[in-house]
């Protein structure tokens, strides 16, 4: 049985990678910090999973997240791939393999800088879902 979180973070990854403004601007999508990529890229941080089963249906509440990294001057191109990331997973399919998506809600962007390196931006999303 495929794993509802496994499920989400390869739909999460295939609509970044098929999103066309981000396959132009993106080095790639990762599973976590690659070793060496030139910046932009996109980072996906381990997937929070709880429990949203039903009295006959086996769920999940999924909080994804997706760490941006870019070392441009300005935050402003990471506010906009941080944007055309939130239509790339708004437009995710919602049966995954064996799991339907219920819901698929944002929950919260933050960029930050450490004034010695790129800049670093999150973006969350609470995800529900059922096994079909």
């Amino acid at each position: 049985m495929i794993d509802a979180a496994q499920a989400l973070q390869a739909a999460a990854v295939t609509a970044i990678q098929t999103h066309p403004a981000l396959a132009q601007s993106l080095s790639g999508v990762f599973d976590g910090p690659p070793v060496r990529a030139p910046f932009p890229y996109i980072s996906v941080s381990g997937a929070l999973a709880t429990d949203w089963s039903t009295k006959t249906e086996l769920g999940r509440e999924i909080r994804l997240a997706l760490n941006i990294w870019d070392d441009g001057e300005e935050p402003a191109r990471l506010h906009n791939l941080i944007a055309q990331t939130g239509e790339a997973i708004a437009a995710m399919p919602n049966q995954l393999g064996p799991w339907r998506m219920i819901s698929n809600i944002f929950l919260r962007s933050l960029i930050a800088r450490d004034p010695a390196g790129p800049w670093a931006g999150l973006t969350e999303y609470r995800i529900r879902m059922l096994r079909a």
